[in-house]
This record gives C-alpha cells, sequence and structure tokens, in this order.
C-alpha cells in the first residue's frame, strides 16, 4: 500500500546506497521504463534524461521510480516512489543536476572531454506517495 511521504528508513537506503533506479513513464496507455542514475533529497528525485523518456515526461509528468537492491536474486528491500515531474532545461540547474549525479556515482565532476554534453533536461519528482519494503 502506498503512504504519503517517504518513510525515514526508506530515506537514509535512497541517499546511502548506490543502486539505479528505473524510471516508468507512459506513451500511448503503455508503459515505458528506462534504468536511470538518480539523487534524492527531501523527497524530491532528480535525474538527468533525454530522448523518449523526456518525451514521455512531457505529454505525461506523472511518473514512478523503482529502487531496489537484491543480493544472489534474492530482493533485500525496495521502494517505489510515484510523483509528479518537473522538466528543468536551465543550463545552470541541468549541469548542476549532472554535477550531482557524477559526484554520486562516479565521485568526481563531469566533464565535457571525458563525459560529453550533458541530456536535453534535469527532471524533479515531487514524490507524492511510496511503496517501501525492508529494514527498519
Amino acid at each position: 500500500m502506498a503512504e504519503r511521504g517517504v518513510p525515514p528508513a526508506a530515506e537514509e537506503l535512497l541517499t546511502e546506497r548506490l543502486e539505479m533506479a528505473h524510471v516508468a513513464t507512459s506513451h500511448g496507455g503503455r508503459p515505458h521504463a528506462a534504468p536511470v542514475w538518480y539523487h534524492y533529497e527531501d523527497e524530491t528525485v532528480e535525474f538527468v534524461t533525454g530522448g523518449r523518456k523526456l518525451t514521455n515526461i512531457r505529454e505525461n509528468p506523472r511518473v514512478a521510480l523503482s529502487v531496489e537492491h537484491s543480493e544472489n536474486g534474492r530482493g533485500q528491500w525496495h521502494v517505489v516512489l510515484f510523483g509528479t515531474a518537473e522538466v528543468v532545461t536551465d543550463e545552470e540547474e541541468l549541469w548542476a543536476g549532472r554535477t550531482r549525479l557524477f559526484r554520486r556515482y562516479r565521485d568526481r565532476e563531469p566533464t565535457l572531454e571525458e563525459d560529453g554534453e550533458p541530456p536535453e533536461a534535469l527532471v524533479r519528482v515531487d514524490v507524492g506517495s511510496t511503496t517501501y519494503s525492508g529494514p527498519g
């Protein structure tokens, strides 16, 4: 059952662990899911994207992000965040968001030479409800 907000135990896992998220969007009444790096803070999730995900979000901003950790094929915990996405195309905000992601997942700053241009947009998701299963 989904609950409002994000439980503290889930917040800890979302900020401490380096799992990938899968973002689910909708296109023509059909689901579309894809892996993304994410940054979570204060019931907001950010990721950078372009292509089909971005087109889908512009058409329908309701999204879900699923984050899961398993060991040897056995789920240890999972969090599903449901919310409304906002597309941010401001170049400074996009670079700041991309930098947060690179610091989190690569422990370094992104560079044009090594990493190329960022995707088209930063997406911010205001989390409305959550399902969580795991410790805590």
